[in-house]
């Protein structure tokens, strides 16, 4: 009796500190969704009452789609991201099966170095980037970009997906080499089904810090037919006086694929984490 209560009191104080934590997350959201409907004026005289026939406006929503080119910016980032989202998936999950599967010499510290990656942030070589992009031709191209995120990727992508392809039952793969597949196709009919959790959490991991981006689209794309929808947004910030109405509704544009790809990999991503910590 004593060990159920006890368990129960633990079960309540995680779930508490659990939505307390997700309030406090949603908090800023909500903030900028609610104001993004109202007038100037009730965003400073009342920021966290939600929007009433009395301050309700949508010349935030308005002036984004008519000034700056929004959708422009809206399809550089999906552009970009979705081009990331491949290649990190594509080449990391087929280093993450090489280091997995086949033992040869250096394989271990393969790993580390990648693993490396994960604890240097890349914008320590933000110049030299710059250097070898403009030597390159590639400064304000989204090929640029979509470059950098892909390095930025994989070091997290290997180290997650080579840890569950290691649970991937040999068995398997040894049958579909008896019955003569190729290793190509032993990696993309055999493997990367299993795994699908795990590249759902990748992708989602990997999503969210390309498309909130600012520094890489700053540097190296800043024209206006190449910027992101982050670099964008900041058309409507000056230095005396800032649009409030348009960047926070641009923000709240920006939330929706995000959203979006939760929605859609939501039960991939918490069959993924809950697989890791079962591990």
């Amino acid at each position: 009796m004593a060990k159920t209560r006890s368990h129960a009191g633990r079960s309540i104080a995680a779930h508490a500190i659990l939505i307390t934590y997700t309030l406090i997350a949603l908090f800023p959201v909500f903030v900028i969704v609610i104001n993004s409907f109202k007038s100037r004026r009730a965003i400073f005289a009342e920021p966290l009452m939600p929007p009433l026939p009395g301050n309700w406006d949508l010349v935030g929503y308005q002036t984004v789609l008519k000034q700056g080119d929004f959708f422009l910016y809206f399809q550089n980032s999906m552009i970009v991201t979705v081009a990331s989202l491949f290649f990190v998936l594509l080449f990391g999950a087929m280093a993450a099966f090489a280091l997995s599967e086949y033992r040869f010499r250096g394989n271990l510290l393969m790993g580390l170095y990648l693993a490396l990656g994960i604890m240097i942030p890349i914008r320590l070589g933000t110049v030299a980037i710059l250097e070898m992009m403009v030597s390159a031709g590639l400064v304000n191209t989204l090929t640029a970009l979509i470059l950098v995120y892909t390095a930025q990727g994989l070091p997290l992508a290997v180290f997650i997906l080579s840890e569950f392809m290691r649970s991937v039952s040999d068995d398997l793969k040894n049958a579909g080499r008896i019955d003569g597949l190729s290793e190509y196709r032993i990696f993309f009919t055999l493997v990367l089904p299993l795994v699908r959790p795990a590249m759902a959490t990748v992708a989602v991991f990997t999503m969210i810090p390309i498309w909130n981006d600012l520094w890489f689209p700053l540097i190296l794309a800043p024209s206006e037919g190449t910027k992101t929808i982050t670099l964008g947004s900041q058309v409507f910030i000056g230095q005396f006086v800032t649009n409030w109405n348009a960047v926070l509704a641009a923000l709240s544009l920006a939330i929706v694929p995000v959203l979006v790809l939760y929605l859609i990999f939501s039960r991939q991503l918490i069959r993924g984490i809950t697989a890791g910590a079962v591990k």
